[in-house]
């Protein structure tokens, strides 16, 4: 009675029949190749964006909210900043909500600013000492502006370390004398490396007392009073972040007499974090499924291309059944073929895909990875493809009678 091919022999034969066609085998592999890869990298990007976004909000601190004027489709709507959030509601915050510790209430501008023969566009923010308390920055170089400084509306700025670099020349830059518009400031400090946080570039900023910047730049609406571009407000601690939230949406409701919708928004760093794991997650949903397609294409690509083995190799199934091969052992043998192509695209896939999430974490801010988890699953899928689009082909070449396939050959 004949025996079973082993899954050795029968292994062996598969590799050899896709190495005698290698041009072939390496076309068909290509679709499996590329979804992987892409699926992989599209992973790791995901990870990547969501490790950098906590990053940046990590350094902010757990505790701080911010408060902006307008809805969020108000804001939206044109270029001009809502003025529905002026100074006398951040004094009221820090006066009567018993949850939050320090409020920093700031206006920005977008200036020219002028070093002698020097001169480019740069934030320029109006703000209070307390801000470098609610927004955790630190001064490398020199020092801040004090309260008494700030009340007397003095010509006094600190800049980041990046505009220092593009507007002096020399490192040592206290003292020195910069312009913007019309007004000549001091130079009394230098930011510490902040970076970039959600696009905007802290070493890039110049900071000015709060009413130098109404009395000087940006002046007072005689029916609003100071409009705000941002309040920076920090709670006691991260379990009373909920809490402030609720008492500063209370007090400004009655503070502007609303009824119906909110004129003004609060946001807390957690809340950030899940509008941006919702971008990213739907972002990576769309480019996965784009991903899936491309296996999917890479499937029905393997399965044609069994098809067309089976019609060409019509005689050696017949051989092999008439030495006493079972349907069951042809079966395995297009099945392991399928498989070792799908399986092969999927590790060549997924060291593409792993090589290119290293190449954009090193060239971009993006801390991209990939967890071994991800690899094994995403190959594990690609195996599983050759072994359902091979189903069909393996199908056909077991049910072949031998007789017919050799008389078909002769």
């Amino acid at each position: 009675m004949a025996a079973h091919l082993p899954l050795r022999d029968s292994l062996r034969m598969a590799l050899r029949t896709l190495r005698s066609n290698g041009l072939r085998s390496v076309l068909t592999m290509l679709g499996i190749t590329i979804g992987n890869a892409s699926v992989i990298t599209l992973v790791g990007v995901r990870q990547g964006t969501r490790n950098l976004a906590a990053e940046q909000l990590s350094t902010l601190g757990s505790n701080v909210l911010f408060v902006f004027p307008g809805s969020h489709n108000t804001r939206h709507q044109g270029v001009d900043v809502p003025r529905t959030l002026v100074l006398a509601d951040a004094e009221a915050i820090a006066e009567q909500v018993p949850s939050v510790r320090a409020v920093a209430p700031q206006i920005a501008l977008r200036e020219p600013l002028q070093v002698r023969s020097n001169s480019r566009a740069a934030a320029v923010m109006g703000v209070t000492p307390a801000f470098l308390q609610v927004r955790r920055l630190e001064v490398a170089q020199g020092r801040f502006f004090t309260q008494g400084e700030a009340q007397a509306a003095h010509n006094v700025v600190v800049i980041g370390p990046d505009l220092r670099d593009q507007l002096f020349m020399q490192r040592q830059v206290l003292g020195e004398r910069l312009r913007i518009r019309d007004q000549s400031f001091v130079v009394i400090g230098v930011m510490a490396p902040k970076g970039a946080v959600f696009g905007q570039n802290l070493d890039d900023n110049a900071y000015i007392p709060l009413q130098t910047m109404v009395g000087k730049l940006s002046g007072r609406d005689d029916s609003t009073g100071i409009s705000l571009t941002v309040l920076n407000v920090e709670a006691h601690d991260k379990q009373r972040v909920n809490a402030a939230m609720f008492q500063i949406t209370n007090l400004l409701r009655q503070r502007h007499h609303i009824r119906r919708d909110d004129d003004f928004e609060v946001r807390s760093q957690q809340e950030v974090m899940t509008i941006v794991g919702t971008i990213t997650g739907g972002l990576s949903l769309m480019l996965t499924a784009l991903g899936a397609i491309s296996l999917l294409v890479g499937g029905i690509g393997i399965m044609n291309i069994m098809l067309v083995a089976v019609s060409e190799r019509t005689s050696e199934i017949g051989l092999l059944k008439a030495l006493g091969a079972y349907n069951s052992d042809v079966l395995l043998q297009f099945l392991l073929e399928a498989m070792v192509l799908s399986g092969l695209g999927g590790l060549v896939g997924a060291a593409a895909g792993v090589g290119a999430v290293q190449l954009i974490a090193a060239m971009t801010p993006l801390q991209a990875v990939v967890h071994a988890p991800t690899l094994l699953l995403s190959v594990g899928i690609s195996g599983s493809i050759g072994l359902l689009f091979g189903v069909l082909p393996a199908q056909r070449a077991a049910r072949l009678d031998p007789i017919a396939a050799l008389q078909a050959q002769s």
